[in-house]
């Protein structure tokens, strides 16, 4: 028996292993200076961690010890946090996003899974154009999953970036019981540089909670199966009370400068109608009443667009906790549905 499989036999005990996904949105970075083994250079870090492992899940001690003598930190991962693609102005970002190539596959991906795609929007209520734009978004329908080994981008952001260490190291929990569900060999799976994989891009406790087994084969394989990849998107939505056939966003224009005393705070909507007339702002006439809305600015080469975001909206940036991120989802789904419409 290879050491690999003898380490997915032990460390699995009867059960298995796995990934998930977060974002390879942004560029693949490699690392500058030379790697360490985890258990070289954090071994007290990494024995609490096997302790919490083995005590909480019963994971065998020494079989852990075995798998991460073969996990590196990887310092390139480091730098690629310290400058996220959400850090960039939106006139900016949204030329990542909005172009005619992302369009285009995105039509195409639409046409090849046309079938998945109507079937999960009719049982979720999740239009399939914002599935397919969250895809598009993530890894371009596939084509960028990330080659970063996940178990060595999760170990180096839990041990070797405290900002974030707890949430990682959180992650890596997930990542581990999850390969043991699943059972995949720890070392195998490649995703982004946050530990993210699979199209969707989903962290390890996303995939935990939200991923789907769309054709019932008894896996939810969200790295080879875009029915799973589609089903499992759409369930993070609904988890995250998507409302069908709802609006998501209205953009709007404001007299004066009013309006710039409501902007920022959270992403929740918490403006009232009688808000938005205070603040001059000219809201849609079919906007209800009842409905709270989130005021954004978005930063243009010259001034700014202002926009409501509604409930939905908001339910976009569960995904990734921008608000570039969630407008960019829904552009890219109205420029899809319309090329898709154009090519019909």
């Amino acid at each position: 028996m290879t050491l690999k499989n003898s380490l997915l036999k032990t460390l699995l005990g009867g059960g298995c292993l796995i990934a998930a996904a977060c974002s390879a949105a942004t560029p693949e970075t490699s690392a500058t200076a030379p790697a360490q083994t985890v258990a070289h250079a954090q071994p007290e870090a990494l024995q609490a961690f096997i302790d919490k492992m083995a005590g909480q899940h019963h994971f065998d001690k020494t079989r852990l010890h075995t798998l991460f003598q073969s996990v590196e930190l990887k310092p390139g991962i480091i730098k690629a946090m310290t400058r996220p693609a959400e850090a960039m102005p939106w006139f900016k970002y949204r030329k990542i996003f909005l172009t005619e190539k992302r369009i285009d596959a995105g039509a195409g991906f639409w046409r090849d899974h046309e079938s998945a795609l109507t079937q999960i929007e009719r049982q979720t209520g999740v239009p399939a154009a914002i599935v397919v734009a969250i895809i598009g978004v993530e890894t371009f329908y596939g084509q960028n999953t990330g080659s970063h080994r996940v178990i060595d981008a999760l170990s180096t952001l839990a041990f070797d970036f405290p900002k974030r260490s707890p949430f990682f190291l959180s992650e890596l929990e997930n990542f581990l019981l999850l390969c043991r569900e699943e059972a995949i060999d720890p070392l195998d799976p490649t995703g982004s540089y946050a530990g993210a994989m699979g199209l969707p891009q989903f962290m390890p406790s996303s995939y935990r909670a939200y991923a789907a087994d769309f054709d019932g084969d008894g896996r939810r394989d969200i790295w080879h199966n875009p029915a799973d990849v589609i089903a499992s998107v759409a369930n993070y939505f609904v988890k995250h009370h998507w409302q069908p056939g709802a609006d998501i966003a209205f953009q709007v224009a404001a007299e004066g400068q009013d309006y710039q005393s409501a902007l920022g705070g959270d992403l929740k909507p918490d403006l009232t109608l009688a808000r938005l007339k205070s603040l001059k702002i000219k809201a849609p006439e079919n906007l209800d009443s009842k409905q709270k809305v989130k005021l954004l600015a978005f930063e243009q080469e010259q001034g700014q667009d202002l926009w409501l975001g509604l409930d939905n909206f908001y339910v976009i940036t569960r995904y990734n906790h921008s608000p570039l991120y969630a407008m960019a989802v829904y552009q890219l789904s109205q420029a899809i549905t319309d090329k898709k419409a154009s090519q019909s």
